[in-house]
């Protein structure tokens, strides 16, 4: 069976329960991002130093198939919905890296190629969740969806700073700078 099946070439895309929706809809355009997400951080991972970081991020690429499949599923539940704990789970990684990787201010994002990465990643992360916050005002977003892509953010900027305690390269807004001449 091809991935190319022209059903989509007069605008409009089946949702994985079936329904037909114009490719441009709020609905697609979360999952999207959500897929666009899950695009950087595997590109992401490549760079990252830290076994660590390398393996969290290969969970969260596992765990965006579900909040994606979720949010294709209208009218239907999926048929592995993230869960409560996988919310509480990344939560609690939020806090290990908090006190593993104290912050003293606002950080300049990216001062390694890894942690830039992961920067871009949180970015995304927040684009996701606004457009999934669209979603939830006009149909229904179980709430893990919400948690789970609030929460993600966090992590992506945590991890970032894990990669550039370990390259000892956390910059501060508040850091003096060098200026060339």
């Amino acid at each position: 069976m091809s991935i190319s099946t022209k059903t989509g070439d007069q605008g409009m895309t089946s949702l994985w329960t079936g329904e037909r929706v114009e490719k441009d809809s709020v609905r697609v355009e979360a999952y999207g991002t959500i897929d666009e997400l899950n695009s950087h951080i595997g590109e992401s991972r490549h760079f990252c130093e830290s076994e660590e970081a390398q393996s969290i991020l290969l969970r969260l690429q596992r765990e965006l198939f579900q909040i994606a499949g979720q949010l294709a599923s209208k009218d239907k539940t999926y048929v592995e919905p993230v869960t409560d704990q996988e919310v509480e789970e990344i939560t609690a990684l939020v806090h290990d890296l908090e006190a593993r990787v104290p912050l003293k201010g606002f950080v300049i994002p990216g001062n390694t190629v890894s942690s830039a990465k992961l920067d871009i990643c949180r970015t995304i992360a927040r684009r996701a969740e606004r457009r999934i916050i669209t979603l939830a005002v006009k149909e229904e977003v179980p709430k893990a969806v919400r948690m789970y892509v609030n929460r993600l953010s966090d992590l992506l900027f945590m991890l970032g700073r894990l990669e550039e305690q370990r390259a000892g390269k956390i910059l501060y807004k508040n850091d003096v700078m060098l200026r060339k001449e």
